[in-house]
């Protein structure tokens, strides 16, 4: 892991430089020396120049004496405790390989072999966008609907606050991430438009929350950039960055460009749970998470990004705006102190003891990540040909950063050492849901059963969910509170405008809402799943004792349970990529959900005639009757996933 605060002043040698040794030579100019300088000092000048290249020549000989242990071994035994099939790596060293490239095979993976990197895809993108900006050809202060006036926002804020372009780079536009249909889908093409991921009328740029003011990921937000990007340069955004990022960077094996295993045997195959492989598949988003590298060409990137800007002596992008990539400004965040959070396509991680500028990459069947640690330059990239949803890929990062220098400790829990004026946590007691979500689609589910639960503990704040363990937060100053294992502060405490409660992580904000509401939504739901598992037991009970009639007040409701059965055979045999198209599968469960209610009513009907009273089966009925009418509320009924 790394060292907070280590001396090592350069990257490190192959897969890091454990010992380090700081390469600061500054050879004189001894080069040309006039006739009116004295004999011996000209002689002590060649004398000096000789001696400081052979102490160069003898570092650069002694180097490898100082290398780190090869990481293979220990990434290979990695691979195979995760189930996974291969990975290439760099610490800015020569690049590494273990495993295989293709499962079916066995082809082992080549330390030269093309990648995908998935969402690291938002990092080149938004360099591409700094260019630009370098080149004073757009604003990151640009309104984006000015550059895309066929793109309409549906922006409340829109007269003071228009969505702007560093909005997009800094993922806070308030833009939904992504819908089914944009991610999972056979549909597009390597050529489609960038525009037909955003159909008119399509209600898909709804602003959840005023910009610039929280993050929230969007994959749309990046995909707007790809589209800004082209309205500027009047070229497709691959063919533009390829030509006037990658190449000046000296990035030659990488493009932008879709690639997929057929056209290019170099590139590894990408793989899911149990090495069932996956060829790679043109994506609706696509700027938001395509790209085809080595490890090689992602080192030469890494230097870049920690440099001064310049190539080859000339400057290629403003060294402030490199600087201020991972360094997050004007959101709620950063307004109270918080120092981790994403900008300009970086986001500043506290993980594993260290504290650095990465991104995170998934896309089909590959996980990668790229972290930066600009104050030692150190970096490292590494991509896995496996996305599983049971490997822990944190020890990946691990491993490396521990090759890159282990970290110092975390500041322990408990008490400080040092009095800070005491935060009084009371006010921000109680129960808090996404706000924003990062799927708006999925926004009743992260309400009803993502939302976190906050009280005081002891000197801290404790922060308890359904989906992750008790978090206890320490006080450190103000309104900032540190999680457990963490080097700097990991939560704000705010109050918003409109006097509402927020805890912010920096990446992710939770609005404190009133416990009514949830309890009201947990009823719902309670009510509702049992409700439907007694009338479908009832019914097959009934029907095992030939004792449904047509006149049978459970007939229909029995009916309409039953055909949500119907479309599960059919999505069994389709591909998950296709969950996002109008197929057999999905228009049957669009159908089977949008007639659950009426088979309800007709059941309550039938047994409002017969006078039956409400006894069990009426009672189900209507509390899956409730459960349908709060689902439609919230959008999920029918259930529609190509919309």
């Amino acid at each position: 892991m790394f060292r907070k605060n280590t001396t090592l002043s350069i990257s490190r040698g192959a897969e890091g430089d454990k010992a380090g040794f700081h390469r600061d030579f500054t050879v004189g100019p001894s080069c040309c020396v006039p006739d009116q300088f004295p004999r011996d000092h000209a002689m002590n000048l060649i004398t000096g120049f000789l001696s400081r290249i052979g102490l160069l020549a003898a570092l650069l000989v002694a180097a490898p004496a100082h290398a780190a242990p090869d990481l293979t071994p220990r990434i290979a035994a990695l691979l195979k405790a995760q189930g996974l099939a291969g990975a290439v790596w760099t610490t800015l060293g020569a690049p590494g390989a273990a495993g295989v490239g293709d499962a079916r095979s066995g082809t082992p993976m080549r330390a030269d072999g093309r990648v995908h990197v998935g969402s690291i895809a938002k990092t080149l993108l938004a360099t591409g966008i700094l260019r630009l900006a370098s080149e004073r050809r757009l604003s990151l202060e640009t309104p984006v609907a000015m550059l895309l006036p066929g793109v309409v926002f549906d922006n409340p804020w829109e007269s003071g606050d228009p969505v702007r372009i560093r909005h997009l780079l800094d993922h806070t536009a308030g833009l939904d991430d992504a819908r089914f249909w944009q991610v999972f889908s056979m549909k597009p093409r390597a050529a489609s438009p960038l525009a037909a991921a955003f159909p008119p009328h399509g209600g898909l740029l709804r602003i959840r929350h005023r910009p610039g003011m929280r993050c929230s990921y969007s994959n749309m937000g990046y995909t707007l950039l790809g589209m800004v990007i082209e309205a500027v340069t009047k070229s497709r955004y691959e063919r533009y960055l390829d030509i006037h990022l990658l190449a000046p960077l000296g990035m030659r094996d990488s493009t932008f460009a879709f690639v997929s295993q057929a056209g290019d045997p170099r590139l590894a195959m990408g793989h899911f749970e149990n090495g069932i492989a996956q060829p790679a598949m043109p994506s609706w988003v696509r700027p938001a998470g395509q790209f085809t590298t080595t490890a090689a060409d992602m080192g030469r990137f890494a230097r870049f990004l920690m440099g001064d800007g310049t190539v080859d002596g000339r400057p290629f992008i403003d060294t402030s705006l490199l600087r201020r990539m991972g360094e997050p400004a004007g959101t709620e965040a950063a307004g109270a102190g918080l120092q981790v959070g994403y900008a300009l396509g970086l986001r500043r991680i506290d993980r594993h003891g260290a504290v650095g500028k990465c991104h995170g990459g998934n896309t089909i069947g590959y996980r990668a990540m790229l972290c930066l640690f600009p104050g030692t330059a150190q970096a490292f990239f590494i991509a896995i040909n496996s996305d599983s949803e049971t490997a822990d890929y944190h020890r990946f990062d691990a491993l490396l950063i521990e090759a890159l220098g282990r970290a110092g400790p975390a500041p322990a829990s408990g008490p400080e050492r040092t009095r800070k004026p005491a935060f009084d946590t009371r006010a921000w007691e109680g129960f808090y849901v996404p706000s924003p979500n990062r799927f708006d689609s999925m926004r009743f589910l992260d309400t009803a059963f993502g939302f976190v639960h906050a009280s005081t503990g002891g000197a801290g704040l404790r922060l308890q969910s359904l989906q992750s363990a008790t978090v206890e937060l320490q006080h450190v100053e103000n309104a900032l509170f540190r999680a457990p294992g963490k080097i700097l502060a990991s939560h704000a405490l705010l109050t918003a405008a409109d006097g509402g409660r927020v805890i912010t992580s920096g990446t992710q904000s939770w609005e404190k809402v009133p416990a009514l509401r949830l309890l009201l939504l947990w009823l719902s739901v309670a009510a509702g799943v049992p409700g439907l598992a007694w009338i479908l037991l009832q019914g097959f009970a009934r029907l095992a004792l030939r004792r449904m009639a047509l006149h049978d007040p459970l007939l229909a409701p029995f009916a309409g349970t039953l055909a949500l059965l119907l479309p599960v055979p059919f999505f069994y045999r389709q591909s998950f990529l296709q969950l996002g198209d109008l197929t057999l599968a999905s228009g049957l469960l669009a159908a089977v959900t949008a007639v659950l209610p009426a088979t309800m009513l007709a059941g309550l009907a039938v047994a409002l005639r017969k006078k039956t009273g409400i006894g069990a089966g009426p009672a189900a009925m209507l509390a899956v009757l409730q459960l349908t009418l709060v689902l439609a509320a919230w959008g999920l009924l029918p259930l529609r996933l190509w919309v």
